[in-house]
């Protein structure tokens, strides 16, 4: 009877390599994390694997550990940016390197889209299975997309957005690059499950992953867009002005919402200047996701928000109990808003059912 000791499998191999580089990253030491990359890379694995089930799940954790408050924001971007550096040395692996033999795609974050790891992974993944990649990184302005697309002739663009509030920017994205011809697939947390707000803004696929992603773009070409694709008025729920009121007035409605707040809960006339600087922005998102959740006509997308509003100040040991009387005051406020006060009814009952 042998008496060698079995080998771990692909799938042990992988799990030891996220653990390895989760250790490393969240130690903030980059020399480790690149080293364990690496070593999987030299041990066999597959380039694909090692990003998807090392790298992805590790900066999911990342988010998570965030969300908890067991990593500060500096330690979140630092964790990150390793991530990403990671991700570059793989990419210049000698088992990476793959001829192109297919077309051509582009991939980019959304304007006001700053998460460009999921983007980076797709296009790293994308060029592994033999496309040409034109990555450009987070946060494009259209504008500057659709001057791309015209000298670039891509035969789709691949656009990513992880926040739900930058949904009416990637609406004008996908509708810029159709009116040019150019077929768009999307992905990203901010499309909702199953891709409900990727269907609803016309997109032209809908990915939930990028090995998702790159298996539907291998799958068939995604048809040329035709000449009537969505325009940006066939949301008929926008006819009513609230989104275009509410982003218009944010501003104002942030103001008033923090100086009512003193009288609504008297806890934040003791809170300090650091404190009170959160509470601004914090009021400043709920305004933003709920003109989003007018814009694509979903009380959901609110009250998702503001659930896990709630488990982070909780996790930072901030009371959550300010949040139904901030939506009470904007409720208030915009009393002449049917869309708007039943969005944010919905987000007190869904804080009163936690």
């Amino acid at each position: 009877m042998s008496t060698r000791a079995a080998q771990p499998s692909g799938d042990d191999r992988l799990r030891q390599s996220a653990a390895e580089l989760w250790d490393a990253v969240s130690a903030g030491d980059e020399h480790s994390a690149t080293g364990a990359v690496l070593r999987a890379l030299e041990d066999g694995a597959d380039p694909e694997s090692v990003l998807l089930d090392v790298i992805a799940p590790v900066q999911g954790q990342v988010g998570l550990e965030w969300a908890a408050n067991r990593l500060s924001v500096a330690q979140e971007h630092a964790a990150t940016a390793i991530n990403e550096r990671v991700v570059a040395a793989l990419a210049l692996h000698p088992a990476a390197r793959t001829d192109p033999s297919r077309g051509r795609i582009t991939v980019a974050c959304v304007d006001g889209e700053w998460h460009a790891l999921p983007a980076r992974l797709l296009a790293e993944v994308l060029k592994l299975r033999g496309w040409q990649v034109d990555y450009l990184g987070a946060q494009v302005p259209s504008a500057h997309l659709i001057t791309h697309l015209l000298l670039t002739d891509a035969d789709a663009v691949a656009l990513s957005s992880s926040i739900a509030t930058r949904l009416p920017t990637a609406h004008a994205a996908i509708t810029a690059c159709q009116a040019v011809g150019v077929p768009v697939l999307v992905g990203g947390a901010a499309f909702g499950p199953g891709g409900r707000y990727a269907r609803l803004l016309g997109a032209d696929a809908w990915a939930p992953d990028a090995r998702a992603a790159a298996d539907r773009l291998a799958r068939s070409p995604l048809p040329r867009p035709r000449p009537d694709h969505q325009q940006l008025d066939d949301l008929p729920h926008l006819a009513d002005q609230e989104y275009t009121l509410v982003a218009r007035g944010s501003a104002s409605l942030v103001r008033t919402a923090f100086a009512a707040l003193e009288d609504a809960f008297p806890a934040t006339r003791t809170y300090s200047d650091t404190q009170r600087e959160r509470l601004a922005e914090d009021l400043a998102h709920i305004v933003e996701f709920l003109a989003t959740a007018l814009y694509v006509g979903d009380a959901e997308l609110f009250t998702g928000f503001i659930s896990w509003t709630a488990q982070v100040l909780t996790a930072r040991g901030v009371p959550a109990q300010s949040l139904p009387p901030a939506l009470d005051i904007l409720a208030c406020e915009l009393k002449d808003f049917p869309r708007a006060t039943r969005i944010l009814s919905s987000g007190r009952a869904q804080l009163a059912a936690r």
